[in-house]
């Protein structure tokens, strides 16, 4: 089937993040696999685009899948985006990248909110590095070319979904832990997208909700709508295992015109909508 050459914006990955910016953006999904840039600018060009959204990522069931694949991880996490970029640039393409807030340390006794240019300092998982790699590629050249980074934390979206950390939440009701951390609220990433791109935002932009979510508080909310729903917390700690937690800026965000909501003011809303699928 031949690409529909009206279609100025490109989606690239048809996963949970792709699928919601289609849904709500419009656009077209990129039919085919990237491999070689000379392969990529073939096909991509086919599509005649003036935005390409990159939003093809690898985590698996958990970043802990990356340890187990380690050449699928690099491939799309680092590469690929890599080599959107070099096409983008050499067509004058607006490349949109869905990055990670996963790749830095936090302490909440001494850390603020983290900006954007503090660099990242997170190496424990494989994942991060892999993010870590292409984060700082496209960094740099957004300083010269129409490159936006948008980092999204802890996908919350208004409808089920395996990804969707409500989703999750339920499933994992007798091990939630209570650590605050940045969320991205899917509905409002999909507004704040659309207006970095209508601005021809540059570089790294957090594209969190503001303020920090423990898990209970989002768990409370369901509660009222799914009666009899029960939880247990538990102490990080005990589960061993290597994670990030941490509280991102959105400083920058909201100083490019966009209003940021708390996300505790999207909760009810969230969980109402959900409940409806």
């Amino acid at each position: 089937m031949q690409p529909n050459t009206k279609n100025r914006i490109l989606i690239l990955g048809r996963g949970f993040i792709g699928s919601r910016i289609k849904q709500e953006l419009g656009g077209e999904f990129f039919s085919g696999r990237i491999r070689t840039l000379s392969q990529a600018e073939r096909d991509i060009l086919r599509y005649s685009p003036k935005v390409l959204i990159n939003s093809v990522g690898f985590i698996g069931r958990n970043v802990d899948d990356c340890e187990l694949d380690k050449d699928k991880a690099l491939m799309a996490n680092t590469f690929i985006p890599i080599i959107l970029a070099e096409v983008a640039l050499r067509h004058g393409i607006k490349l949109v990248h869905i990055s990670s807030g996963c790749i830095y340390h936090y302490d909440y006794e001494r850390d603020k909110p983290i900006r954007e240019e503090k660099t990242p300092d997170f190496f424990g998982l494989y994942y991060s590095r892999t993010k870590i790699y292409c984060e700082k590629a496209l960094e740099v050249l957004a300083k010269n070319f129409p490159i936006l980074i948008a980092r999204i934390r802890v996908p919350l979206d208004n409808r089920p979904h395996p990804k969707n950390i409500l989703d999750k939440l339920i499933q994992y009701k007798k091990s939630v832990v209570t650590i605050p951390n940045s969320v991205t609220y899917i509905p409002d990433f999909i507004k704040a997208i659309k207006h970095l791109i209508k601005i021809n935002a540059r570089g790294i932009y957090n594209v969190v909700n503001k303020g920090a979510l423990r898990y209970p508080e989002l768990l409370e909310v369901y509660k009222k709508y799914a009666l009899g729903f029960e939880y247990k917390t538990i102490d990080f700690k005990k589960l061993k295992m290597v994670r990030t937690n941490l509280v991102m800026s959105t400083s920058k965000l909201e100083k490019s015109g966009f209003r940021v909501r708390d996300i505790h003011e999207v909760l009810e809303e969230c969980v109402k909508e959900y409940i409806k699928y």
